[in-house]
């Protein structure tokens, strides 16, 4: 189990970059977000939507910046802001 689990994040690194980077270049995105004017009023769904989107954002710049499934995840979680403000999620 433990070999399955060092080849998987060898080839998730090969893919979303260095952990260290995507971790410090997420962070620093997410506190950029946290201090807009209106991120207090945010719903639970937004604010996880905009952290998810902050670490989709960080493995694009840190890793494979065209591995598509990082960039449909962001369409993802924006729709589901999206449905939530549209009073459909969940339906």
């Amino acid at each position: 189990m433990a070999t399955d689990i060092i080849k998987t994040l060898s080839e998730r690194g090969l893919t979303y970059g260095e952990y260290k980077d995507v971790s410090r270049t997420s962070q620093l995105i997410k506190e950029a977000l946290r201090n807009g004017g209106s991120y207090s009023i945010l719903s639970n769904e937004a604010c996880e939507s905009l952290d998810m989107i902050a670490n989709k954002l960080a493995r694009i710049v840190n890793g494979d910046p065209s591995y598509l499934d990082s960039w449909v995840d962001i369409v993802g979680y924006t729709t589901l802001v999206i449905n939530k403000l549209e009073g459909t999620a969940n339906k």
